[in-house]
């Protein structure tokens, strides 16, 4: 059983993932940020490509050629790099920009956008040599070793098809005109780059997977670590049986307070006990200021007498009450008819004890719905 509950086979929990996000560590594959890189640079490549061979070609024409004036000029080396500048600034703005874009694209698919303060920190055991001898040649090196050959072959055979089909136009660029040529070549190189890299599709399909089963099995807990961490999640039963009891315990004496200030108090006569109140000013039903069963009853009884409230007997009247509404809520409206009897007969028997009237009596069988009655 020990050593059952010691390994690690339990799914990391929801605390477990963003402890672990906050140290830095997340899913990653890099094999999708390369992909990410390349295939911007690919597309990069064709999007700005031709503007690149046009802005070469103008430097070349421009700049290739040496004029007696420039020789004895100061600041022609000044203004020639100005001009390259200025010729390749958009162009490469352009593609840099895109290649910015597919790295942090690539990067982030996986894993999502994460910047960890403790992740950056440098650590020790990084910088232990031992540590590092480990790493160069343990399971996760011998996998990143096989990757790499994977990749090369996959790459290299991909390439070699690419040029055996794209040679005999890549030879036709000797026999045409220079500026066309050379844009045509940079167009031929991007199309080829971006197919060349969609080669690397078959690895990233395979390493993303590989990379997020990795991360949640390196995360993966024990029986004992699950317990503990839902333990301090909770708190130990000792301590919430105890804030539990404080909270009845604040519950009940703020109900034993409002017991003075009810009109009447039905009991069952011993089990239940519910304590009413009735503001005719606020045009709302009467309410329920406290309830009970058993010893907590036999409190509101003991409070009410003391506060000279009313007690009146009703059973069913009790239950229903005590079952269908709680503490601060007004009665449901099938128990109007039956709280208003109870109510004209605490009323009634207040006046004839000062002397007005006759003396009242209570009915037996108050008008009950059945869907409100408890036995």
């Amino acid at each position: 059983m020990a050593e059952t509950d010691q390994e690690r086979t339990e799914e990391p929990t929801q605390k477990k993932l963003d402890d672990a996000k906050e140290k830095g560590q997340i899913a990653r594959s890099k094999e999708m940020g390369t992909l990410g890189v390349l295939l911007a640079a690919a597309v990069g490549m064709l999007a700005v490509g031709g503007a690149m061979a046009e802005a070469m070609f103008n430097i070349m024409t421009r700049y290739f050629s040496v004029e007696r004036a420039l020789i004895f000029d100061d600041n022609a080396t000044l203004n020639i790099w100005s001009g390259i500048y200025n010729t390749l600034l958009v162009p490469l703005g352009t593609f840099f920009a895109i290649v910015v874009f597919g790295a942090f694209v690539g990067n982030t698919i996986v894993g999502g956008f994460n910047f960890s303060w403790q992740g950056a920190a440098p650590k020790p055991s990084k910088m232990s040599p031992l540590k590092g001898f480990k790493r160069m040649f343990g399971t996760q090196a011998l996998i990143e070793l096989l990757k790499g050959v994977g990749k090369f072959l996959v790459v290299a055979v991909f390439a070699y098809f690419l040029l055996r089909w794209q040679f005999p136009n890549i030879l036709q660029f000797s026999n045409g005109i220079l500026e066309q040529s050379l844009s045509d070549a940079v167009l031929l190189l991007g199309f080829m780059f971006l197919l060349l890299v969609c080669s690397m599709l078959f690895i990233v399909v395979i390493d993303v997977p590989f990379q997020r089963y990795n991360h949640n099995k390196q995360l993966r807990m024990t029986k004992q670590e699950v317990k503990d961490e839902r333990k301090n999640a909770e708190g130990s039963p000792e301590i919430k049986g105890k804030i539990r009891q404080m909270q009845l315990s604040m519950a009940m004496k703020r109900m034993m307070q409002d017991v003075p200030q009810a009109d009447v108090v039905v009991t069952n006569p011993t089990h239940y006990a519910v304590a009413l109140v009735y503001n005719p000013a606020s045009k709302g039903a009467p309410k329920v200021v406290a309830k009970g069963n058993d010893e907590v009853a036999a409190k509101i009884r003991e409070v009410a007498m003391d506060a000279e409230v009313p007690i009146v007997q009703s059973p069913a009247l009790a239950r229903a009450v005590y079952y269908s509404t709680k503490i601060g809520q007004e009665i449901p409206e099938g128990l109007f008819m039956a709280v208003a009897q109870v109510l004209a007969f605490v009323f009634q028997m207040r006046d004839y004890r000062k002397g007005k009237g006759r003396k009242p009596k209570l009915a037996r069988d108050l008008p009950i719905p059945e869907d409100l009655k408890h036995d």
